[in-house]
């Protein structure tokens, strides 16, 4: 189809499963910050005054159950719960977090001859497109910059009014498979009692107009705010969050494949988390060299074993007649996709998780400290030699 509507949602960082997701990461951060080879699988419930931590981890003796507690309890701070229902301060912490597997060790460690080997099987999925300057599908990267315009007026004091928890929704017409505009866009916000429907609309709709490219806004008639009347209690007294429950959020908003696991709580040797990453960053590089205006790679993994299955390259038709097949024997030479090798090229055993945990893992700027290097744009050059581009 090239002719078509499409739709994709994002939440807030103040949302149920956001809230267990930035305590997960932040436990990865705390671990990395003390030991950059740590291992942590930390995942979280939140529910009405509740936080409870569970998974397993390798790390030094010098993190303690009082630094989990502290990070647990600053992710929730720095989010914004000060709720009756939900408190950074007063919210029951128990923590069951364990040593890491010895058979899990065993696999994954490298040893003798024996390079790392991945941390689990399973396959992930990198995309990338020429939509937006972010190289993101349009109705994800939308709706995730609808959220965060609203959060910083949130943090700032600029709108008071507003409380963490809320999802958007996005839905762009395409013609001849581009995006020209808006058909209907869903905001649902936490709120204070004290501001009337009325106004709380008008107060979203200047985020929606400010982030939408001007002439895009959609029609009065499917424009969206709170449309169950009002919502007042939200986050995690509203609804229990868990780790790793809105993927589709943190990729592609459904505009391209997911593998089967989730990213936050994760450390490094995770390829569920170090190859999707690995997988995006081939993809925007291949779309930013001009090889394609969309691009998806898939990697596949075995427990235990280094080098990756598979290396599968759709470029979605193409516009250069480029062999799919050829380009990812070349991405293999460019980037060494073992654990281990992702790992080293990318950087990604430092403390820069719980930025991620909200708002996209994809699409964003990379940070002078590491965050985000896999957005780089560092292989382009080399791809445009290799393909006469």
């Amino acid at each position: 189809m090239k002719d078509y509507l499409f739709t994709s949602e994002s939440v807030s960082e103040g949302h149920p499963d956001k809230v267990a997701d930035r305590i997960s990461d932040s436990i990865v951060d705390l671990y990395l910050g003390a030991m950059p080879e740590a291992r942590v699988a930390a995942e979280t419930m939140v529910t009405t005054n509740r936080i409870i931590v569970a998974g397993e981890v390798r790390g030094p003796d010098s993190v303690t159950h009082d630094d989990i507690e502290r990070v647990a309890r600053q992710a929730v701070r720095d989010i914004g719960y000060e709720q009756e229902g939900f408190h950074w301060k007063t919210a029951d912490f128990q923590n069951y977090l364990h040593e890491q597997s010895a058979d899990i060790a065993m696999g994954v460690d490298a040893a003798g001859n024996k390079d790392e080997g991945a941390g689990d099987q399973g396959i992930m999925f990198g995309y990338a497109c020429d939509e937006t300057e972010s190289y993101m599908p349009a109705p994800i990267d939308y709706a995730h910059r609808i959220l965060k315009s609203m959060a910083e007026a949130r943090h700032s004091g600029t709108a008071p009014m507003l409380e963490p928890d809320a999802k958007s929704q996005v839905t762009l017409r395409y013609v001849n498979g581009r995006p020209v505009g808006a058909t209907s866009v869903v905001v649902s916000t936490q709120h204070n009692a004290a501001i009337s429907q009325d106004d709380l609309k008008e107060l979203v709709r200047g985020h929606v107009e400010g982030v939408l490219p001007e002439g895009w806004m959609c029609p009065e008639d499917e424009f969206y705010v709170n449309p169950t009347g009002q919502f007042i209690i939200g986050g995690p007294d509203g609804d229990a969050g868990l780790t790793g429950r809105k993927i589709i959020v943190d990729t592609y908003g459904g505009a391209a494949p997911h593998g089967g696991g989730a990213f936050s709580g994760k450390d490094p040797t995770k390829v569920d988390r170090s190859a999707a990453y690995a997988a995006r960053y081939l993809a925007k590089n291949v779309v930013a060299a001009g090889i394609s205006s969309n691009c998806t790679i898939q990697l596949a993994y075995a427990i235990g074993v280094s080098k990756p299955l598979a290396v599968y390259v759709d470029l979605w038709g193409g516009e250069h007649n480029i062999d799919p097949a050829r380009l990812s024997d070349v991405l293999q030479q460019m980037v060494n996709l073992s654990p281990r090798g992702i790992r080293e090229h990318l950087q990604l055993n430092k403390p820069i998780y719980t930025r991620t945990s909200s708002y996209g893992h994809f699409g964003r700027k990379p940070t002078d400290d590491g965050g985000f290097s896999w957005e780089k744009l560092d292989l382009v050059d080399a791809l445009k030699a290799e393909f006469g581009l």
